[in-house]
């Protein structure tokens, strides 16, 4: 292992090198934040060299080669590895992504990888969500409806109430978009963020749910909802192309609807 150096004014210090083993003919370089917040230590950037010819072709991949073989401490959240859980949700190449989506050859150059931005650290690659969560649960996200339902019967909906749904029930709740909203960095524990409110528009949009007054009242607050600026961060970030400022946007011509 070799030292490598950072800019003098960056605020992470420098890590160590990993490198590829030898004979390697593909080398790409993964500069990893890496951070402990009981060790006392500052952030450093860690370097790791992989062999592409040895890698599957996803970032996930090259951090599960990374700590499989190389480094056994780096930290970092994942699941399905197919798009659907969400935990894997980092800033990688400058853009919150999900890291089992994004290829390796899309990347130019050295591949930086960091937490999602403006979150706490828990360790490493690993966010602390719980503060999302927490404005997750606050909207109730499950159906509520005052009508019993009828026995073995289910609850329908017609066609084209079913298609006001698409685009808002894949969310798989990453919060790539919440972390990449300014509104959201300085205003997060009042601020719902966008994936909170695409989670409320997805009840308030379903027809078979009829507490939507109750659910606008919940938002009509001036952080809840109004500190939307329509930066469209979120829509641009999205791992799974949802339009989370169109969710933002509907969810306020009802508001104004109602008045």
């Amino acid at each position: 292992m070799v030292e490598f150096s950072l800019p003098a004014n960056s605020k992470v210090k420098s890590g160590k090198a990993h490198a590829a083993p030898a004979g390697a003919s593909r080398v790409k370089k993964f500069k990893i934040y890496r951070y402990d917040p009981d060790s006392g230590d500052n952030p450093r950037l860690d370097t790791y060299d992989v062999d592409l010819d040895d890698c599957a072709p996803m970032v996930l991949d090259a951090l599960i080669k990374i700590k499989n073989e190389t480094d056994s401490t780096l930290t970092f959240r994942r699941s399905c590895r197919e798009g659907i859980c969400g935990s894997c949700a980092m800033n990688i190449d400058g853009t919150n992504t999900l890291a089992c989506l994004k290829p390796i050859d899309e990347i130019k150059g050295d591949a930086a990888i960091y937490p999602l931005p403006h979150m706490p650290v828990v360790k490493d690659l690993v966010p602390d969500l719980n503060t999302p969560y927490a404005q997750l649960s606050s909207i109730e996200p499950w159906l509520k409806s005052k009508s019993p339902p009828a026995p073995d019967v289910e609850r329908l909906q017609s066609p084209e109430e079913r298609e006001k749904l698409d685009g808002l029930w894949e969310c798989v709740l990453c919060f790539c978009c919440s972390t990449s909203c300014p509104s959201y960095w300085w205003n997060g524990e009042r601020y719902l963020g966008p994936a909170v409110l695409l989670q409320a528009y997805r009840w308030i949009a379903d027809s078979r749910d009829d507490h939507t007054g109750e659910r606008l009242d919940d938002l009509e607050d001036p952080f809840r909802l109004y500190r939307c600026h329509t930066i469209m961060n979120c829509t641009k970030t999205c791992p799974k192309g949802l339009n989370p400022a169109l969710a933002i946007g509907e969810i306020k011509k009802l508001m104004v609807q109602r008045i």
